[in-house]
């Protein structure tokens, strides 16, 4: 069996609006020790991450406390949501879980989001098979892959997260990389804006 421990980043400052460079809040940062104490005696032997600044600052304790670097991959990366800027948040999300090929002008659907995340994760399950990793991420993006194994995970599941910052969820997988269960590690609710 392998093991992931799949981190959705801390509060992060959303006054800086480049989606690849904002950094967590003092609040975050702090958030990120909680992290560190649930995980560090897991046998965690790798940390992948998405290449944004939130998520690396996210597990970066982990990967300090644990003597790890932090492996990134471009397709962990967070939904380009295009030329849509919060405007109608609630509209723009339930369009897109009703209709995973729903997107704004230069934008992703979740279908891509959700391919190229899986992608990057099998890569990971068949690299470190029987192994127990930790994978940073950001909440669209986890939420697609879960839903990718768990399909009843929706626009309510999505909804009912969207507060949780940090949120650590286990998935375990056989040796097909078949997911058999899934877990809540963690949840730590910071208000989304």
């Amino acid at each position: 069996m392998t093991t992931v421990y799949f981190i959705r980043h801390a509060q992060s400052d959303r006054f800086t609006q480049d989606d690849r460079t904002r950094p967590l809040t003092a609040e975050g940062l702090a958030d990120t020790k909680k992290i560190t104490e649930v995980l560090s005696d897991k046998g965690i032997t790798h940390i992948i991450s998405s290449p944004y600044k939130r998520t690396i600052q996210t597990v970066t304790d982990l990967s300090e406390k644990l003597g790890l670097s932090i492996e990134t991959n471009e397709d962990l990366r967070e939904r380009n949501a295009g030329k849509w800027h919060g405007e109608n948040f609630k509209d723009f999300i339930k369009a897109q879980w009703e209709d995973f090929s729903y997107h704004i002008l230069d934008g992703e659907c979740l279908n891509e989001v959700q391919a190229r995340n899986i992608k990057a994760l099998q890569y990971y399950l068949d690299k470190y098979s029987g192994e127990t990793i930790a994978v940073a991420t950001h909440g669209t993006a986890l939420s697609t892959i879960i839903n990718n194994y768990y399909p009843g995970f929706n626009y309510d599941s999505f909804m009912r997260i969207i507060d949780y910052m940090p949120y650590i969820v286990k998935i375990t997988f056989d040796k097909d990389n078949k997911a058999i269960s899934l877990e809540e590690i963690l949840i730590i609710e910071k208000e989304y804006k």
